[in-house]
């Protein structure tokens, strides 16, 4: 009687709520996730930041980007902390946006369901019309000086090359072509001051670019830099008069401001230990204001062209980017850093007094008591100096030694910085995890040489073995428990997390790979046609024997019989860089092994979630994987 009546009351006691996937996300093995872990997460689920994109030359206010809803959206900030006024209205993300000169004409560019096959409109009024065929992937590039024409590039012609074209965004029947080329990397970066020629980059690999010289009116592409040398270009402006500044590798480790005049080039700014990696030029030419990455850490310097001279601006601790000039001269920038979510900060060319012009909400929380980065550096396998971020949990409310996760970027052009670090800082303040960013070797940053360290296949796993040199070094930290360590990475960093989880398996309590590739021949045979070259340049060729028998040999596919740890795997359908073909086919490797899978999978999304609904879900989901695989429990 007793046992009946124990098992009726249990029937009758409601389930606990559980959260359901967004209508777009499949959650393939993914265990149900409770109600309860929305509330505990929430605060870091609401934080947001802003992103500088424009000034609006009539009425002075700063056009920035910021999500309050689903998808970040375009705003209009009229001053200093000044409310946000939302121009933009779309169920998808606005990639870019610019005013014309005379601000009559707001350009921007925007794709559908993270597809990347970008069109350029017009905003007005909350409503875009369409510049561009709607079909083909397009890329702005510049506005004429004077307002009237952009330049961009198209792969219209046949999907794969990235042709160059001139536009009145005023008037799309007035689109023209004016040069067809050869390859996926070609980008108009900036008009003459005399409206007849424009500068194009057509970019092959992060280690080498070429400048030319276009002719509006007949197509002429002249060549401005040697083509034969493996020189990278990152940047090229004109200045009023007609002055070419650009940022080069040529003559040096890394990436440094000056001018090219008769295919030489000329250092004004030295920066010999670090790159020069952004700059801008105000419409007068008073001034050229350039950023520089110093160990991860933005410094920003205002260059007088005349003299050589350039005074330091004192910005807050951590990574700017996004620098616009507005034509009056004030200079936009956005910053964030481990304590700043990412803000609009203005500076005064004449005072240097830098005034934040938005506070992004962080859901409640304070910044303040999120973690430093601390850098860690190390010599790898082959005597070669790596180096990461590592945060910690505060020791005091979390003694003992504590797991970890470890974080790689992808690219492998990329670079980890002492940057935001958003939800991560739940792992970390509410749970006690450490979290671990690396820079292996062919990451940016450190100079070409480095870059350069691991392309082509027979290199590729030396960035593997950096991640077991810095295991060894966690490891042996008195505050790191070396028998609770997992990996994560996106995109090249999802192959890293696969490779990662095959090779040191044995060290590792669980992977959650994201975007990843899982068979470099796959991946570069289906990859989108106007990407595939340029890949193949830093992965290498499957078309040669050699070369595609090596890329087999490293994949992870091929050797998935070794993976044997907790798997969890996110990806996107519409991803254009990393087919779903990717994660699909280790999915059901593992499962036929025997092996324990999570899989999402986004019907209107990319190359990664952009839609918070997506982003709070696999957010959620990789929280449980966490506390089951690294903390041993599971939330009810």
């Amino acid at each position: 009687m007793r046992l009946t009546f124990a098992i009726a009351l249990l029937a009758a006691t409601p389930a606990a709520a559980q959260v359901t996937p967004p209508a777009a996300l499949t959650a393939d093995g993914v265990p149900p996730i409770p109600e309860s872990l929305t509330d505990a997460t929430r605060p870091y689920l609401e934080a947001r930041s802003a992103a500088v994109v424009d000034w609006n030359p009539i009425d002075k206010s700063l056009l920035i980007s910021t999500r309050f809803a689903n998808t970040a959206q375009l705003h209009s900030v009229a001053a200093p902390l000044a409310m946000r006024r939302q121009i933009s209205f779309e169920a998808d993300r606005i990639a870019g946006a610019h005013y014309s000169k005379a601000g009559d004409v707001l350009v921007v560019q925007k794709d559908v369901g993270g597809n990347e096959f970008f069109q350029l409109y017009t905003l007005k009024d909350g409503r875009l019309g369409l510049i561009t065929d709607g079909k083909s992937r397009n890329e702005f590039g510049a506005f004429s000086k004077d307002g009237k024409w952009v330049g961009y590039s198209s792969t219209r012609r046949n999907g794969a090359d990235s042709d160059l074209y001139v536009v009145d965004p005023r008037d799309p029947q007035s689109d023209r072509l004016v040069a067809q080329v050869k390859g996926g990397g070609w980008s108009i970066l900036d008009f003459a001051p005399d409206g007849r020629r424009a500068v194009v980059a057509n970019y092959i690999s992060v280690e080498k670019s070429d400048l030319y010289e276009l002719d509006l009116a007949g197509g002429k592409l002249t060549p401005l830099t040697d083509l034969q040398a493996k020189v990278a270009y990152s940047g090229a402006h004109y200045a009023p008069d007609g002055t070419l500044w650009v940022l080069s590798d040529e003559g040096s480790d890394f990436q440094r401001l000056g001018t090219l005049k008769g295919g030489k080039f000329a250092a004004v700014a030295p920066e010999p230990r670090w790159d020069v990696e952004e700059f801008a030029i105000a419409e007068d030419g008073s001034f050229i204001a350039y950023l520089v990455n110093e160990d991860g850490f933005s410094r920003l310097k205002l260059l007088d062209p005349k003299t050589g001279q350039a005074r330091e601006v004192k910005l807050p601790t951590g990574v700017a980017s996004g620098l616009e000039i507005a034509p009056w001269g004030a200079v936009a920038l956005t910053l964030s850093g481990p304590k700043v979510p990412g803000d609009a900060f203005v500076v005064d060319p004449r005072t240097l007094a830098v005034v934040q012009w938005t506070e992004s909400e962080t859901g409640g929380l304070d910044p303040k008591a999120n973690a430093d980065a601390e850098l860690v550096k190390i010599r790898s396998f082959d005597g070669e100096e790596v180096s990461g971020f590592l945060l910690r949990p505060d020791p005091a409310r979390f003694p003992g030694k504590r797991p970890l996760i470890v974080n790689i970027h992808g690219g492998p052009e990329g670079q980890e910085r002492p940057d935001y670090y958003g939800t991560t800082n739940y792992l970390i303040n509410e749970l006690g995890i450490a979290v671990f960013y690396p820079n292996v070797r062919g990451s940016t940053g450190f100079g070409k040489r480095f870059v350069g360290l691991d392309n082509g296949p027979f290199k590729r796993e030396d960035s593997v073995k950096d991640i077991g040199a810095f295991l060894d070094r966690l490891a042996a930290d008195p505050a790191i428990d070396a028998g609770r360590i997992a990996v994560t990475g996106g995109s090249y960093g999802g192959y890293m997390c696969y490779a990662t989880a095959i090779r040191y398996g044995a060290r590792l309590k669980g992977a959650n790979c994201v975007v990843a590739i899982s068979n470099f021949v796959t991946f570069l045979e289906n990859t989108q046609s106007y990407r595939r070259d340029l890949r193949r340049v830093e992965y290498g060729d499957e078309r040669d024997p050699k070369q595609r028998a090596k890329l087999v040999e490293i994949s992870p596919l091929t050797r998935v019989n070794e993976l044997r740890i907790p798997l969890m795997v996110v990806t996107g359908a519409n991803d254009p860089r990393v087919p779903a073909s990717e994660a699909e086919q280790i999915v059901k490797a593992v499962r036929a092994n025997g092996g324990q899978v999570w899989h999402l999978l986004a019907a209107d999304e990319g190359h990664g979630y952009a839609k918070k609904a997506n982003r709070d879900f696999a957010y959620l989901a990789g929280l449980m994987f966490w506390r089951q695989t690294l903390l041993g429990d599971m939330p009810k």
